[in-house]
Parts: structure tokens; sequence; C-alpha cells
């Protein structure tokens, strides 16, 4: 097992630190879970999706952490608390602030939208699975996210969540110059991140994106 399970105060987590021999300073991936993830156990966390991979994989070429929620709490709420955890683990970890990558499953990725229109100088990219972006972000907040390249996942036969809701975005960050793409399995339902996260594109995606410089942190 590559993964820790590190209490805090504030968020208990799930910790990889990056691999010996990888290059640093190294990218942060920050994941946010689901609802159904939500309590006082890291061990569901575990269970699928990037965690799951993250733990089953030999070490990787990025820092990993993923914060759990106690039942009941939406990440928009603790978004003071996620940015606190970012600005830890850049203190204390060979991680390059310029290449974090901030992704979310679900509830997360509603998280993971607020979070990266709220502090757009802080994230090199943005993967959404089967989520949409809160209706509460303004114009303004999504035009905020054009400098930071957004990976969108979401699944055909997912009845959870609108194509065309999604699609709308899409068409809106495009519209303001975003650089956003947008995948649509087309038999997957609202559960497809085992398969979003092993892809090995995607992976490789995570390592590859940095802040362009012109964004002020």
């Amino acid at each position: 097992m590559s993964i820790q399970q590190i209490s805090n105060n504030s968020l208990p987590y799930l910790f990889s630190p990056v691999a010996e021999d990888a290059n640093k300073p190294a990218p942060l991936v920050l994941f946010l879970h689901g609802a159904r993830d939500r309590g006082n156990d890291l061990n569901i966390l575990l269970k699928w999706g990037l965690p799951r991979f993250v733990d089953e994989s030999s070490p990787l070429p990025y820092v990993f952490a993923a914060p759990q929620l106690p039942e009941g709490q939406t990440w928009v709420e603790r978004e003071s608390d996620v940015i606190a955890l970012l600005d830890n683990l850049i203190a204390s970890q060979p991680i390059d602030p310029s290449r974090v990558i901030i992704s979310g499953f679900s509830l997360g990725t509603a998280g993971a939208w607020h979070i990266a229109a709220s502090n757009p100088g802080r994230f090199a990219g943005l993967v959404a699975v089967s989520g949409r972006a809160p209706k509460t972000l303004e114009p303004t907040q999504l035009a905020a996210l054009q400098e930071i390249p957004i990976q969108i996942f979401q699944g055909g036969k997912d009845e959870k969540l609108s194509i065309e809701d999604t699609e709308q975005i899409v068409t809106t960050l495009r519209q303001v110059k975003g650089q956003v793409d947008f995948t649509l399995l087309p038999d997957g339902d609202h559960f497809i991140a085992d398969e979003v996260y092993s892809n090995p594109q995607l992976q490789q995606w995570l390592i590859s994106q940095s802040r362009r410089s012109s964004v002020a942190v």
C-alpha cells in the first residue's frame, strides 16, 4: 500500500508521496470524493476511483492527496479547509505550486469547479468526472477558468446528469477561449471513475500541465 491515512484538526486525508526517482519538485493531484464517500473512515475512499488507482499503482510521479468530508457537508462549505490543506502540502512536500491539479467525482466535481473558479491562480488543471458545474457560478467565475485546462468525463447512460447541461458549460468555456475537452463514455453510467482515472492518457495529462506564468497567484 502506497497511501497513508493522515488525521488532522480539519479534514482527514489520504496521502501518497511522489516516487523517489521522480523529478522534483513534483505535481500535486488533489482529489475531492463524491457524496456517498462522506464520513469518518478514509478506507471508504480506497474502494474505487482515483484513490484506489493510486493505492494499487507503483509509486507515481506526482504527490496525491484526498481529503474526506464529514457526513452532510459539501466541498463548497469547506473551501477554506481545502485551500489550507493545499498550502500545507506545498509547504511540507517537494511540490511544484505551478503544477497543481484539482479533480472531483460527482459531489466532488461541483466542489472542484467552485474551488478552481474561486482560486484560479492556484491550479494548472481541472478534471471533472460525473459531475456538474454549480449553477451558482457566475459567468465571471467561469471566465476565470479560461486559463486552466479542463478535462470533463461523463457517462452516456448517467441518470443523474444531463449531457445537455455539460455541453452548455463546455460551450460557455469555449466562448471565453477556455481549454476544455469533453469525453463522453457512451455506455458509462454515473460510476465511471475506475475507467476514467486508470486511463494512461489521463495519467500522463495529470503530470503534463503547468500553470501559465501570466496567471497571478
